[in-house]
């Protein structure tokens, strides 16, 4: 058996005291969760937005997949059925050219794929776009850039606000 440690007089008053000095400096933090915080919209995000962009099963010829999941805001559930809007400036098209958007839903689980084509450069960063744009929750616009501008997959998160 593990022998009973009992903290002596000193030993309470001390951890009493550094206890009190933390939470008054701010440097406790309560034992409760704060949830899941919504993603706010990048700049740059709602460049070359189409409103009503097709779904579609993939766009173009594909070969590069975007990817991620959707989920609520405060409890962190997946969304099912959500729908993100994915553009780029790929090998077969300006982000600005509507055969360079399309649209998906998500699944059960929140997750989302699109085949599309290769993301490559513009304005010297590998980025892609993305919207989640219906009702019910607020807009949010993302804008990743990839580290390798030769990478074949990018991913991207949303945790959406009840509108």
């Amino acid at each position: 058996m593990a022998p009973i440690i009992r903290p002596g007089r000193r030993a309470l008053i001390a951890t009493g005291a550094a206890a009190a000095a933390a939470h008054a400096l701010g440097l406790a933090a309560p034992a409760l969760a704060q949830g899941v915080a919504p993603t706010p919209s990048m700049r740059g995000g709602a460049n070359n937005y189409r409103p009503g962009a097709p779904v579609v099963e993939r766009i173009g010829g594909g070969g590069f997949r975007m990817s991620g999941t959707v989920r609520r805001a405060g409890d962190g559930a997946p969304l099912e059925g959500a729908r993100i809007q994915v553009w780029a400036h790929t090998t077969e098209g300006h982000e600005r050219d509507p055969q360079s958007h399309g649209a998906t839903l998500t699944g059960a689980d929140g997750t989302f794929v699109m085949d599309m084509p290769q993301i490559v450069p513009a304005f010297g960063q590998a980025h892609g776009h993305l919207a989640y744009d219906s009702p019910g929750f607020e807009t949010v616009f993302l804008r990743p850039v990839m580290d390798d501008p030769g990478a074949d997959s990018l991913e991207a998160h949303f945790v959406l606000q009840s509108a």
